[in-house]
């Protein structure tokens, strides 16, 4: 098999055989295709896209060109929760607990933050000692043991990814719709779960600002999810303004540990919390229906069996168990300080959620480069939301970050995501559909 024919085949715009996408991802993992071959099969793929068929075959050739992690001795389902990437999105830090204290096996595969969005990886790692480079025989010991494990991305897991993850950057093909899909689910695939419940954004903070692009996206990731014999769902949420009140690692977490601890968190953030376990419950066997299932979500935060996976996960992973019953003493918080306060009288109508995003890395609190270190501490504490009525004065955030000049720059950004108005903001659905 040759490369080269493979390459005129797709530029033709023939479907591949499983055999020769087999062959590409092989190629691409293990470095015997060279990256300007992998770049113009890329570009190709882009122009003449790739089928149902062709798309499954791939994802799971890449999910399959490394090690897979094998959950054959853990017992019961096991269901993992994707997000396509959001502002205040620290939903999984107390969705993964919630899910597994009602009795489904969580194997919850992260990926750090880039660009406006973060990374569930980095909000973990806010916990001091806290380890997300797991080796596959701990993960199925901690999973057999608890029901729980947050990891990331190990070296042997979908491999060709990797590479062809930072070939699409930069050959222009990122936004190729197969391409993305798998991307996503190779290594979910790897993973070995049997549900997914996938949380797909759309709105100015979104991967995809589009809903119909977001929802087209939706509906791929459904087709191949089916196809590779994985049950999921996914539930379409808006991303206009940040989710909750917390936006930066050491933040977001905390916000989590309390909602784990019985203490009433934001509405928004309780909302997607609720769906996305009422459904991740559901798929795992343990519930007749989502609304059964987020029922059951909202007693094992009431009953503290949440909190208790939750630390259980901390312990196992390395972290200071303190963490879990004094967030405010035991996860970091940057110290400098600066109130953000309303110029104008009347509603807040818009906090977009894309620059809230880069105002949060400007503090410090995330990437613009993959290599960039992160300020733990650092981010954002809202006070008020869009729909709120404000006066001259009123606080609406207090900016967190380690350098003045961070920090100053972080408070313009912020100030700048900001509008008024004289009447209230009419608000948008914040979950716009359910995709079975």
């Amino acid at each position: 098999m040759r490369m080269l024919d493979l390459l005129l085949k797709k530029r033709s715009g023939l479907a591949l055989s499983p055999a020769e996408l087999e062959f590409i991802a092989l190629g691409a993992a293990d470095g015997s295709i060279p990256d300007y071959q992998l770049s113009a099969w890329l570009m190709a793929a882009f122009l003449n896209g790739l089928t149902p068929a062709e798309t499954a075959a791939f994802t799971k050739a890449m999910a399959l060109s490394g090690k897979k992690l094998d959950l054959s001795a853990v017992k019961g389902a096991k269901v993992d929760k994707h997000s396509t990437g959001g502002v205040g999105d620290g939903v999984s830090i107390a969705l993964a607990p919630v899910v597994a204290a009602c009795g489904v096996v969580v194997p919850m595969m992260s990926g750090r933050g880039l660009g406006h969005t973060g990374g569930t990886l980095d909000k973990l790692e806010a916990m001091k000692g806290f380890k997300v480079r797991l080796e596959p025989s701990y993960i199925v010991r901690q999973l057999k043991a608890t029901g729980l494990s947050m990891f990331g991305q190990t070296a042997q897991l979908a491999p060709s990814d990797k590479k062809l993850y930072a070939l699409r950057d930069a050959s222009c093909t990122v936004e190729a719709l197969p391409l993305i899909v798998a991307s996503i689910l190779s290594k979910k695939y790897a993973e070995d779960i049997t549900g997914l419940v996938m949380d797909v954004k759309y709105g100015s903070g979104a991967f995809l600002k589009d809903f119909r692009k977001s929802r087209e996206l939706a509906v791929a990731l459904m087709k191949t999810a089916k196809l590779l014999g994985i049950r999921c769902v996914a539930v379409m949420t808006a991303m206009n303004e940040p989710l909750g009140l917390a936006i930066g690692n050491g933040i977001e977490t905390s916000q989590c540990v309390k909602i784990l601890s019985g203490e009433k968190g934001p509405e928004d953030f309780m909302r997607v919390l609720e769906v996305l376990s009422g459904w991740m419950i559901h798929l795992g066997g343990r519930a007749r229906t989502a609304e059964e299932g987020a029922a059951k979500a909202r007693a094992a935060i009431a009953d503290g069996s949440a909190l208790e996976k939750f630390r259980l996960m901390v312990k196992w992973q390395g972290a200071d168990v303190r963490v879990v019953g004094d967030p405010d003493r035991f996860m970091p918080r940057a110290r400098l300080a600066r109130q953000i306060k309303a110029r104008k009288a009347g509603f807040l109508t818009a906090m977009e959620a894309r620059t809230v995003g880069f105002a949060s890395v400007a503090l410090g609190g995330g990437r613009a480069k993959a290599e960039d270190a992160v300020d733990f501490g650092a981010g954002f504490i809202l006070a008020k939301k869009p729909g709120d009525r404000v006066r001259p004065g009123d606080l609406i955030a207090t900016a967190y970050a380690s350098d003045p000049a961070k920090l100053a720059d972080g408070v313009k950004m912020f100030e700048a995501s900001l509008a008024y108005g004289t009447r209230a903001p009419r608000k948008e659905p914040l979950i716009r559909e359910i995709i079975k």
